[in-house]
């Protein structure tokens, strides 16, 4: 397992919002001379050290990261909205992952970078105060996007089993925020009423864009194999969530919440996702960084409530 900084690395998803800032940011290294960037969506930016294929994830790659001499990849592609054909998430998420990791094993990729979920350990009743990475993954089936980040996760467990002489690193963050955020939150805290479940006002988990930039880096330029959980310090009760958002929340016993969530879903009068979404409103789900902070030395520049004020400050 090479300890070198990888001069050539691979980003999938470069197109979305965390890929299109990786990419960015590998451009911006000394040390990597170029970046193999792909995303079925057109690139939006030009940078001279960015080779970019637009394509579909399931298309051919292995010629391409060979031909490009990729030692390294940061795979960020997943369709994060739920879809009302699970085939058509399926066939990115967890069939994407297979054929992206077929293409670097046939081309030798020495380090592996998959950007996971702390949403696949589930948002559980009984979970603890934090989650470690020995803690189990409980994803609920009908929850699409933790239950493909924890699919997608055995490919990348598969690769390391299979190649031990790679490295491949499995991350598992928290909801990203910061000024130029794009997400399921970013859209909800954009509505005028949030939704609660009475009774229940769990901890929520955020993590900087910036430190998360610095994480991904930390992983491309050094291996470190092995699950990481990544979330910064403190967390932000969804009660005040919406105070600090300036969002009103509708607090609903659990089956009128339920209910109206499935229905409406049904009725396509909402496309954001069924009733499983509320688990994480409802339990307890929140993880403990201190593996990272250890075994890499990291320290977040912010805490979970500033990276949540940063895109509030961005957005009004």
């Amino acid at each position: 397992m090479s300890g070198a900084v990888p001069k050539v690395v691979a980003v999938t998803g470069a197109a979305g919002y965390l890929g299109s800032r990786l990419v960015r940011r590998l451009a911006a290294e000394p040390q990597v001379e170029r970046v193999f960037a792909t995303d079925a969506r057109p690139p939006p930016y030009e940078l001279d050290k960015v080779v970019y294929y637009e394509q579909d994830l399931l298309d051919p790659l292995a010629d391409a990261f060979a031909e490009h001499k990729v030692k390294a990849l940061a795979h960020l592609a997943f369709v994060i909205r739920q879809q009302r054909s699970r085939g058509a998430s399926h066939r990115v998420n967890v069939d994407g992952a297979d054929h992206v990791l077929a293409a670097a094993a046939q081309a030798g990729v020495e380090r592996v970078v998959h950007l996971s979920s702390s949403t696949v350990y589930g948002a559980q009743p009984g979970n603890p105060a934090e989650l470690d990475e020995e803690a189990p993954a409980r994803p609920s089936a009908s929850f699409h996007y933790a239950w493909d980040k924890r699919e997608a996760e055995r490919a990348f467990e598969d690769y390391a089993r299979e190649r031990p002489d790679a490295a491949a690193s499995i991350l598992r963050c928290c909801i990203v925020m910061g000024p130029s955020a794009r997400n399921s939150i970013t859209q909800a805290l954009s509505k005028p009423v949030l939704v609660g479940v009475r009774n229940a006002d769990p901890p929520i988990q955020f993590v900087h864009e910036d430190d998360l930039m610095e994480v991904l880096w930390r992983f491309i330029a050094e291996p470190h194999p092995g699950v990481f959980n990544v979330a910064a310090p403190g967390a932000v009760r969804w009660s005040e969530v919406g105070r600090m958002a300036r969002r009103r929340i509708a607090w609903l016993p659990s089956w009128a919440a339920y209910g109206l969530t499935d229905l409406a879903w049904l009725l396509r009068l909402q496309r954001d996702a069924p009733s499983a979404g509320l688990d994480y409103v409802r339990w307890p789900w929140a993880v403990s960084a201190a593996k990272l902070e250890r075994e890499l030395g990291h320290v977040f520049r912010y805490d979970a409530r500033q990276a949540l004020e940063a895109w509030l400050t961005a957005r009004r």
